[in-house]
């Protein structure tokens, strides 16, 4: 990876307002009166605040029609959780694809952060397509009318939603995409932010049924509990997260007294949420490229063996 810094065109600051914003730690009007202290010539408080929010067409990389993948929306029963949950389905396209018994893949549950599913998830699920995967993103909102199109909307639906009926839904969508004809029976799960939370819970609970976790930034499980994993767990920080940075040591220390297979990655001038790249302030080009490589070994090795 480039030694060379990110380049930001606001203050690493700001972007930090950002985080506890879509995080829920500060309202709408508590961020935009902070942005406010950051406004100087030429770049105003409304150009800071436009800046950080997300640019989904900017961020995409692979178009939604795009010839090489095939890709529909599924609804799942989860009856431990809110009753069903819909989710966006991506597999590589093939003389096979559209046939009753397609070839079998590995599969990746991929879970968005916590505003629901919305464009850039769908962006990484079609990612996978493309490296010879069968991908499902589930979509949380999914009983309060899935994402609303907007990312503060989707949070605040989000926190309505009871925390252990949320996991239930993600796990039911998991052993969904395990069950498929069409899948090997092995598969993997990463996720930004809550969604990297989330896969380190899913490595608890799922035991052998899961193959790999690739969590992104998300909090560890519950330490007591990590006897449980059977996944292969690679963990990917950003250094200047220090919150969580300074939360992995005690993670790792637990994962290699269960005599987990894992590897922890800290990745130098790398805030929270640098691999998404329709959040530019954020992003980190250098980074991400490297982690979304590591990401794909990884679950060759782990989830295609």
């Amino acid at each position: 990876m480039s030694s060379e810094k990110q380049r930001r065109t606001v203050p690493a600051e700001a972007v930090e307002l950002y985080n506890q914003y879509i995080h829920g730690e500060i309202n709408r009007r508590a961020f935009l009166d902070g942005v406010k202290k950051f406004a100087v010539v030429g770049l105003s408080s409304s150009a800071i605040v436009k800046a950080l929010m997300p640019d989904y067409a900017m961020g995409q990389q692979i178009s939604r029609d795009d010839e090489r993948i095939t890709a529909e929306y599924v609804t799942v029963p989860s009856p431990n959780g809110h009753g069903y949950i819909r989710g966006y389905l991506v597999r590589p396209f093939s003389a096979d694809s559209r046939s009753e018994t397609p070839r079998a893949l590995p599969g990746i549950v991929v879970v968005h952060e916590n505003r629901g599913l919305n464009p850039h998830t769908e962006d990484v699920a079609r990612r996978f397509a493309l490296q010879d995967f069968m991908a499902f993103a589930p979509d949380v909102l999914t009983s309060v009318g899935g994402y609303p199109g907007d990312d503060y909307q989707g949070g605040q639906l989000f926190s309505q939603l009871d925390p252990e009926l949320r996991l239930q839904d993600i796990e039911a969508a998991a052993r969904w995409l395990q069950n498929r004809d069409d899948c090997t029976g092995r598969i993997g799960i990463t996720g930004f932010c809550y969604g990297g939370s989330v896969s380190n819970e899913m490595a608890v609970r799922m035991g052998n049924d899961l193959a790999a976790a690739v969590p992104f930034y998300g909090g560890a499980a519950d330490l007591a509990l990590t006897s449980n994993i059977r996944a292969a767990v690679m963990v990917q920080h950003g250094a200047l997260d220090t919150r969580l940075v300074n939360a992995w040591p005690d993670y790792e220390a637990a994962l290699r007294s269960a005599g987990v297979t894992y590897e922890g990655h800290i990745y130098p001038d790398s805030v929270h949420g640098f691999f998404n790249d329709a959040t530019p302030e954020r992003y980190n080009a250098d980074t991400a490229a490297l982690a979304w490589e590591r990401t794909i070994a990884w679950f060759n090795q782990h989830v295609r063996a």
